[in-house]
C-alpha cells in the first residue's frame, strides 16, 4: 500500500519512517519550523513546507495519511489549534492518523510495569500535555470517524542520538538514583511500528514502542563505554547530580512499559529488542 502521507512535525522519527516509506513509491509531505531543513528534507524524497510561512492547505487536502510528530503547548495540539477547520474538511480523504505521544503519559509507578490499560497519572507538566492531545485526537477522529493511531513512545535513541559521543568526550556521568529504571527504544524500530499501523488501518488503537530490556540510565552508559573500550564514567548520586531542571524532570518518573501490542496487533519483530543490541549497531554503523 502506499499513498500520500502528511507528517507534521517532519523530526527525527518521521524522517526515520520516511527512509523506509519513500523507495516503496509514497509521497510524503513534511513540515518543519526551520527553513535551514527544508533542502535535507527535499533530499530526503520528501516535499517539505516551512511552516507558519508557507501554506498546508494544499497538500493536506491531497493527503491520504496524517502522522503528527508536534509536541503540544500551552494552546493544547498545535495542529488541530490551528488548523481545526481544514482538518474537517480533509477527513473524509484520509484513512489514517498517527499521533506520536509518550510514555510520559503513565507517570510514576515506582519501577513497576506499565502497558496500554494503565491509568494515566503523568507527573510532569509535559505528561499532562500529551494526555490532553491524546484525548483531543480522539475525539476529533471519532466525530469524524478516521482510524486513530496513538504511539506512546519510550526513550528515543539512534543514529546522532547516542552516548558514545558524552563518552568518547569525558563528559558523560551515571547518575544513580536507587530503583530507577527507564524504558527506551531505537528509532529504526519506532518507523517499523508506524510502517507496520500505516499497512493495518483496520487495527488501530494505542501501542506502547519500547524494547523488551527496560533498565537503569547508568546501565546504558556503562555499556556504551564498554564498547568503546574507555574507562567506566564517574558515578554521581542523583540527589547531588548537577542537572538541568529539564533532565532532572525525566527522574521523576521509574517504570517498565510493555510492548506485547506492537507484536501481538502489528506483527513487529524488533530490530533492536534492547540497549545492547542497539548500542552495537549504532557503533558498527559509525
Amino acid at each position: 500500500m502506499t499513498g500520500h502521507l502528511f507528517s507534521f512535525g517532519h523530526g527525527y522519527s518521521a524522517r526515520a519512517l520516511a527512509a523506509r516509506l519513500v523507495p516503496q513509491g509514497w509521497r510524503i509531505t513534511g513540515t518543519t519550523r526551520n527553513a535551514a531543513k527544508a533542502a535535507g528534507i527535499r533530499a530526503s524524497g520528501v516535499t517539505p513546507v516551512v511552516v507558519p510561512d508557507q501554506d498546508i492547505d494544499a497538500a493536506l487536502r491531497d493527503a491520504t495519511h496524517l502522522l503528527i510528530s508536534a509536541a503540544p503547548d500551552a494552546d493544547g495540539d498545535p495542529m488541530l489549534a490551528q488548523h481545526r477547520a481544514l482538518l474537517t474538511e480533509v477527513a473524509p480523504r484520509l484513512t489514517w492518523v498517527g499521533y506520536l505521544s509518550t510514555t510520559g503519559v503513565y507517570g510514576d509507578h515506582g519501577g513497576d510495569w506499565v502497558d496500554e490499560d494503565t491509568a494515566l497519572s503523568p507527573a510532569t507538566r509535559r505528561g499532562r500535555m500529551r494526555v490532553e492531545a491524546e484525548a483531543a485526537w480522539r475525539g476529533f477522529c471519532a466525530t469524524h470517524d478516521v482510524p486513530l493511531s496513538i504511539f506512546r513512545l519510550a526513550g528515543i535513541y539512534g543514529p546522532g542520538r547516542g552516548p558514545f559521543a558524552k563518552v568518547r568526550a569525558g563528559t558523560a556521568r551515571r547518575i544513580i538514583k536507587d530503583g530507577q529504571v527507564f524504558s527506551r527504544t531505537h528509532v529504526d524500530d519506532i518507523a517499523q511500528v508506524l510502517e507496520a499501523a500505516l499497512d493495518r488501518p483496520q487495527c488501530s488503537g494505542i501501542f506502547n514502542v519500547c524494547d523488551d530490556d527496560p533498565a537503569p540510565p547508568q546501565d546504558v552508559i556503562a555499556y556504551a563505554a564498554e564498547l568503546l573500550g574507555l574507562p567506566l564514567p564517574e558515578a554521581v548520586d542523583f540527589e547531588t547530580a548537577d542537572m538541568s531542571p529539564m533532565a532532572r524532570s525525566f527522574y521523576a518518573e521509574s517504570k517498565k512499559v510493555r510492548n506485547d501490542r506492537i507484536k501481538s496487533v502489528l506483527g513487529v519483530k524488533l530490530l533492536y529488542p534492547d540497549y545492547k543490541t542497539g548500542l552495537e549497531a549504532l557503533l558498527d554503523a559509525e
